[in-house]
């Protein structure tokens, strides 16, 4: 999996400032404390969703109310934590809500769902869930519930719709985006496996051929597709929101499903990802908030697909998937070297923003819905390289999420990162990425072995359980 190819290695010059200056300022980290402490804070959070809105999607932790999605739970939250309550090692809680959820979730609703979310949180936790615990009733559940999502790839060009009914099948929302016409094989394609039903695996592998094959003459995909015309409704190019995700996808594919076709796309995709949305050295120096200097040597900005012109150095709290994923690919200079902008960026409020211009160095969105990307990224780096410096980033990272976001109930979001004013919303992502990041970062290796599982892009791990 890690490989050193000449497009990593040339790389190298870049990374020496940053490293230097954060590694001199690192301390060294009692992981097991660490550890000890992500597990009372995610149980902190998780009792206070059980306490104000249990059966429900989501808690509102201000107000103390609960949001359902669609108007009638799906057990948003139950599903989307499973896998971590048996991760970080509440089993009796764990096999509490697995037993409530397959007594209680049932897909047959009259309600239109937006595919991709409902494919990265409820089928994948699903189908994580089942692989670790071996119930057959949640694998029921997968299969019904990708079943009903179907549908959503019947269109003339065999991207996927946005939305389907889960029970009249009737689809919406013909113009999409990379992120989700892209982001569905990792969980198709293990529903399929688990199932023996190769059409789940086929429908989502065409949708991410399809995607690609719509690449620009120089290699880049757009913001937007109409997935009835093929046609790109928005051109802008970048490794943000609305496309993230599918670069994601195309590596994991390949790794997880030993998929040539999807390395061969990997391969070319991110030769033109550097090619033409890498800003090297591009960014100003800043004091952050300890009185230290900090440069970023790299960041990825905003380019038009089919000419490359550079067209906007914004990047944000979506974006800091990426160096997770270029380490996966074994580019661990660009990974180091990206992961030093993007903490930087954190470090500036405190607390990463949404959208960040790292020319400018200013906040363009200054909301943090307690995004998980920045850790996986942190806890990717660490593995990959054991350097001490990413134990004590996530620490800091840590302390600081705790220090803004916590409530006396559970957890909140941040309207803004420079005001620090909460946000009356959380995010099953908290329960599903957030804490399970930090927690693994810190945790015993032995707890999830990284070599052997590939998380979906909701941070729910999948394993090559099946034999082809």
């Amino acid at each position: 999996m890690i490989r050193e190819s000449m497009r990593h290695i040339r790389f190298i010059g870049l990374i020496g400032p940053m490293l230097l200056a954060f590694s001199t300022m690192a301390q060294p980290v009692d992981r097991k404390a660490m550890a000890g402490a992500v597990k009372t804070e995610f149980k902190h959070a998780w009792d206070g969703y059980k306490q104000y809105c249990w059966g429900h999607d989501d808690l509102k932790p201000i107000s103390k109310t609960c949001r359902d999605w669609y108007g009638t739970t799906i057990l948003m939250t139950p599903v989307d934590s499973l896998d971590s309550l048996y991760l970080l090692g509440f089993k009796n809680e764990a096999d509490n809500t697995r037993e409530y959820i397959a007594k209680n979730l049932s897909f047959d609703k009259d309600i239109s769902v937006q595919n991709f979310e409902i494919t990265i949180r409820v089928l994948g936790g699903l189908l994580s869930s089942y692989e670790i615990t071996k119930d057959k009733r949640l694998l029921a559940l997968a299969d019904d519930l990708g079943t009903r999502l179907l549908p959503v790839f019947n269109s003339p060009t065999g991207l996927p719709y946005r939305f389907v009914n889960l029970k009249t099948g009737k689809t919406s929302g013909p113009v999409s985006n990379p992120a989700e016409t892209g982001t569905l094989v990792i969980e198709f394609g293990t529903l399929s496996k688990l199932t023996g039903k190769p059409i789940y695996f086929e429908k989502a592998k065409r949708a991410l051929v399809e995607t690609y094959k719509r690449r620009s003459p120089i290699g880049l995909v757009g913001t937007n597709i109409n997935v009835e015309t093929g046609k790109w409704t928005n051109t802008d190019s970048h490794v943000s929101s609305e496309i993230d995700s599918y670069y994601e996808y195309l590596l994991k594919c390949s790794i997880l499903f030993a998929d040539s076709d999807c390395r061969t796309m990997w391969e070319d995709s991110i030769a033109k990802i550097n090619s033409f949305l890498a800003d090297e050295n591009a960014s100003m120096s800043k004091t952050n908030r300890t009185g230290k200097m900090a440069v970023g040597d790299l960041w990825y900005g905003h380019a038009d697909m089919n000419t490359g012109k550079m067209t906007s150095t914004t990047t944000g709290a979506l974006d800091a998937f990426f160096p997770a994923v270029l380490a996966l690919d074994g580019d661990l200079n660009r990974a180091r070297a990206l992961q030093d902008s993007m903490f930087h960026m954190w470090q500036l409020n405190g607390i990463e923003p949404e959208v960040y211009d790292y020319k400018t160095g200013k906040v363009e969105e200054a909301g943090y819905p307690l995004r998980p990307e920045i850790v996986e990224s942190t806890y990717y780096l660490y593995h990959y390289t054991k350097d001490p410096k990413y134990l004590a980033m996530g620490k800091q990272m840590f302390d600081d999420f705790v220090k803004y976001c916590r409530t006396d109930v559970a957890y909140a979001g941040l309207k803004s990162v420079v005001t620090k004013e909460k946000a009356d919303y959380m995010h099953s992502f908290v329960f599903a990425e957030t804490f399970k990041y930090f927690y693994l970062l810190f945790a015993d290796e032995k707890t999830l072995d990284l070599n052997k599982a590939v998380f979906n892009t909701e941070a729910h791990p999948m394993w090559r359980n099946w034999k082809n």
